[in-house]
């Protein structure tokens, strides 16, 4: 089964793990075409965010909600740089935490850490979710949040909840410096050079759409989707395709939102379909 995609040519476009991804899907034989869509830098201003190590070293937190992995592999990195990585670690042990979806998990357990419950539903909607079956009335309540995003509804439901929560914004993201190379996979998937495009976060299909935008190419992206298959690995991003007019031809069964089901049914779907290399 290592070759069952063997002869196609799959479209990922890297953000935070498609490393991991990308090693996967050549293991199965693909040949990966990788698409960055943006840079990721530290917060420009480290203060607020040392600020916030320290509230919680200081007084740890009841509660954590971690939205990234990411997030908390930037909030480390600081911390190092300031000699506080093993106060916070220790201070973060003693708070209940919770993360949306797996990948805040797996950076939990980098620092030896173990999340108390995960969202069924990788998204903002199942985080709210979640927390609504808690009691979090007075309780001091950490949210790591992410770039290009509007939390209001998140902490709306949060403050409602009568928790007092603080939060920590550790990096953003830098969209300018990837474009070229998405124009370029854009135009690859309009002459039918890609066999399927693998979207692993809703970012991923706004950054295209935005970079298509930009550039005049919002043509060349339908006509390029139309002749793709699009692989989805949850409901995040087939909600944010859906938004967009656009559909999710390959969904991971069995609702297993992870890398390799996704990859087991990118193998499913392209069995019947020519690869590019025999087109």
């Amino acid at each position: 089964m290592a070759d069952r995609l063997n002869g196609y040519r799959i479209l990922i476009l890297e953000t935070r793990e498609e490393a991991q991804f990308s090693k996967l899907l050549a293991e199965q034989g693909a040949e990966v075409v990788q698409c960055p869509m943006f840079t990721i830098h530290d917060a420009p201003d480290p203060a607020p965010v040392e600020a916030w190590i320290r509230r919680a070293i200081d007084q740890p937190f009841d509660d954590l909600v971690l939205m990234t992995g990411e997030g908390l592999r930037r909030i480390m990195k600081l911390a190092r740089t300031r000699g506080l990585d093993q106060a916070l670690v220790a201070a973060l042990a003693k708070s209940r935490k919770f993360t949306r979806g797996p990948k805040p998990g797996r950076a939990l357990r980098e620092i030896g850490l173990e999340a108390q419950q995960t969202t069924d539903k990788p998204t903002t909607e199942g985080v709210i979710e979640m927390l609504a079956k808690l009691d979090l009335k007075q309780h001091r309540l950490g949210l790591q949040l992410y770039p290009d995003k509007d939390h209001s509804a998140l902490i709306g439901a949060l403050n409602a909840q009568g928790a007092e929560v603080d939060t920590v914004l550790p990096y953003v993201y830098d969209p300018k410096a990837a474009d070229a190379s998405i124009v370029a996979a854009i135009d690859d998937m309009a002459e039918g050079r890609i066999d399927c495009v693998a979207l692993t976060n809703l970012g991923q299909v706004r950054r295209l759409i935005e970079a298509a935008k930009t550039h005049g190419s919002e043509a060349r992206l339908r006509e390029g989707f139309e002749c793709t298959l699009i692989a989805s690995v949850g409901p995040a991003v087939s909600g944010e395709l859906a938004a967009h007019g656009l559909r999710a031809d390959i969904v991971p069964a069995d609702d297993a939102y992870f890398m390799r089901p996704l990859i087991s049914a990118m193998a499913v779907a392209l069995r019947e379909r020519p690869s590019t290399a025999a087109k």
